[in-house]
C-alpha cells in the first residue's frame, strides 16, 4: 500500500475550507494540519486536525496548499520551502507570475523542493486549455471571457483597502475578453466612500478594466460563489482557415480552485526541484494512481 501524501492547509478562508473538503475526498492524501491566524477558536469541521499558527509546529509535511491572499503568497511560500516543504498556490495576478516563479524557483532549488505557482482555474487549468488551443491553431486569437460571477482575488483586494469592512467584486464579461468590474463595499464607520472608490480603481486588480463601485449595507446579502469562463479561439491549423474552438464552464469558484490545488499538490510530488506553472507539468501527473491505467483509459 502506497504512502499517503502528507498535506498542510495554510489559510482557512473560502478556498481553505474547500481545500480541506477536497483533501478529505482524495484517498492518496492525509491532512496533517491547518495553519491559521487564530488557533484557539476551532470550527467543528477542523476538530479532527491539528490547528496551529505556524507550519513549523507540524511534523513531516510533504506539501503545503497555500490558501492565503495573493499578495502574501510569496512570503508564505518561501517560509514553507525553507522548511523543505513543497508548496502550491493560486496566485492570480497574471502580470506578476513570471516574477514570482523566478523568485520561488531560487528558494525551491536551494532547499531541494518544488513550488507550483498560479495553480487555480485561471491562471491555472484555463492556462493549460489556452496552451492546447495554441497548439491546435498556431495562428489566431483566443478570447477568455470570465463570469458573470464573484472574483475572489478581486474581492480580497478590495477588503484590503482602508475603510472597507466587507467587499464583493463581480466580473461581468462584455465580450472579446473585455470585462466590467462591479464592486460592492460595506464601509467601516466613518470611512469616506469617495476615497474608498478611488483607491479601488487605482489598484492594479482594477486599473485596467471598467470599474464601478457601489456602497451597500450588507455585502453578505449579495454573495454568490458561482463563476464561469467562456474561452474561444478562431485560428489556422496548418494552412486551413476558420478553425473554431470553444471551452465553456460554470462553476463554484472556491470549490474548483481547491480541487485544482489538490491535483497540483499531487503533481508536485513527481517533479524535480524548482518552481513551475501548470502549463509545465504533465497533465497525467495531476491524477492519482497508476499512469499506465490512465493512459489505457484516456488515450
Amino acid at each position: 500500500m502506497s504512502t499517503k501524501i502528507r498535506a498542510a492547509v495554510v489559510g482557512y478562508g473560502n478556498i481553505g475550507r474547500y481545500v480541506v473538503e477536497a483533501l478529505e475526498a482524495a484517498s492518496d492524501f492525509e491532512i496533517i494540519g491547518v495553519v491559521r491566524r487564530d488557533a484557539t477558536n476551532i470550527p467543528s469541521e477542523l476538530k479532527p486536525y491539528q490547528v496551529v499558527t505556524d507550519i513549523t509546529r507540524l511534523e513531516k509535511v510533504d506539501v503545503a496548499l497555500l490558501c492565503t491572499p495573493t499578495r502574501r503568497v510569496e512570503e508564505y511560500a518561501k517560509a514553507c520551502l525553507e522548511q523543505g516543504i513543497n508548496t502550491v498556490d493560486s496566485f492570480d495576478i497574471h502580470s506578476q507570475i513570471l516574477q514570482l516563479r523566478k523568485s520561488l524557483n531560487e528558494t525551491a532549488r536551494q532547499h531541494n523542493v518544488v513550488s507550483v505557482v498560479a495553480a487555480g482555474w485561471d491562471p491555472g487549468s484555463d492556462s493549460v486549455i489556452r496552451t492546447l488551443l495554441e497548439a491546435l491553431a498556431p495562428k489566431g486569437i483566443t478570447y477568455t471571457n470570465f463570469g458573470p460571477g464573484m472574483s475572489m482575488g478581486h474581492s480580497v483586494a478590495v477588503k484590503a483597502v482602508e475603510g472597507v469592512k466587507a467587499a464583493l467584486s463581480m466580473t461581468i464579461p462584455t465580450g472579446t475578453g473585455v470585462h466590467r468590474r462591479m464592486v460592492y463595499v460595506e464601509l467601516q464607520e466613518g470611512a469616506d466612500f469617495t476615497a474608498v472608490a478611488e483607491a479601488v480603481k487605482r489598484d492594479d486588480y482594477f486599473a485596467h478594466d471598467e470599474t464601478h463601485v457601489f456602497q451597500v449595507e450588507d455585502v453578505e446579502a449579495l454573495k454568490d460563489m458561482g463563476h464561469g469562463v467562456l474561452m474561444e479561439r478562431k485560428g489556422v491549423s496548418g494552412k486551413t482557415q476558420n478553425q473554431l474552438f470553444r471551452f465553456d464552464m460554470r462553476i463554484n469558484n472556491p470549490a474548483l480552485t481547491a480541487q485544482v490545488l489538490v491535483a497540483v499538490a499531487r503533481a508536485s510530488m513527481k517533479q524535480q526541484p524548482g518552481a513551475y506553472t501548470m502549463v509545465e507539468i504533465p497533465v497525467l501527473d495531476l491524477l492519482p494512481g497508476n499512469k499506465e491505467e490512465w493512459i489505457r483509459k484516456l488515450v
